[in-house]
Formats: structure tokens, C-alpha cells, sequence
């Protein structure tokens, strides 16, 4: 398994992946994610590959003050074999190198799995509310 930053001809196989995992909402346009992060912190977009096919993906950036991860998807054929941690090491790996000292991970609260995944890797709860706010709306 190779894993590196993402590359524009990734774009369907990473959206299809997306898809797949369940991480699409209708109000996300997956391409406007995508081109966005492209303009900020670009080498923070990374894609897991393994013989050419893309396996895993992760959107994650700093802000100055915490890094948050995003879009972690690991492919369903390739669950619990260690693709996510690795993934997940190679963020932490990154966004320590460039100064970050706490990563946040934003988990839906249907997501149980992902909560307990997050907690093998010594991610705890922390006592905060996220709040949001959208700011635009998608354009169909």
C-alpha cells in the first residue's frame, strides 16, 4: 500500500469510493470539496493506493491552532485490514511535522463505528458542541 497526495486524475475513483462509504450528503458536492481543498494545503489530501486502485482517502488540514480530518473513507472490501490507521498515521505524521498539536475528527452520531475506531487510535471524546452553519447553497 502507497500513500500520497491526491492527484486531479484520482477525482472519480476518489468521488465513487466517497459514494460507496456512505460519506455523500445532497447538500456536499463532492467535485467543489474536492477543487476547494486543492487550494488550501493541497499535500493534506492523501489517497491510499494499493496495485493502482485507490483504497482510502483523507482531507485533512491545519489551521494554525488545531487540524481537523475529513472525508476518511476506506474501501468496504478492505475494512479492518489496516488501511484507515495507516492513513490516519500518515495525517498525524504530516500535521505534527508542520507544528499542529491537537487533531480534531467531526464523527455523524449515527457513525458508532467510526467512534470506535477513532478510539483505538487514543482518540477520546472531547466536552465541546460542534456547532455549523451552512454558507452556501449547492448549485444543481
Amino acid at each position: 500500500m502507497e500513500i500520497r497526495p491526491f492527484a486531479h486524475a484520482d477525482k472519480l475513483a476518489v468521488i465513487s469510493l466517497w459514494d460507496r462509504c456512505g460519506l455523500l450528503r445532497p447538500w456536499n458536492d463532492p467535485e467543489r470539496d474536492i477543487q476547494l481543498k486543492l487550494s488550501v494545503q493541497p499535500e493534506h489530501f492523501l489517497v491510499a493506493t494499493e496495485a493502482g486502485t485507490i483504497i482510502g482517502t483523507a482531507m485533512a488540514g491545519f489551521d494554525g491552532h488545531r487540524g481537523t480530518v475529513y472525508y476518511l473513507a476506506v474501501d468496504l472490501d478492505r475494512k479492518s485490514q489496516g488501511v484507515g490507521r495507516a492513513i490516519m498515521n500518515e495525517v498525524e505524521r504530516r500535521l505534527t511535522a508542520i507544528g499542529c498539536p491537537k487533531l480534531n475528527i467531526l464523527i455523524r452520531t449515527s457513525n458508532l463505528t467510526a467512534k470506535e475506531f477513532y478510539q483505538k487510535l487514543g482518540y477520546q471524546l472531547d466536552e465541546v458542541v460542534c456547532m455549523g452553519k451552512r454558507t452556501r447553497t449547492l448549485q444543481l
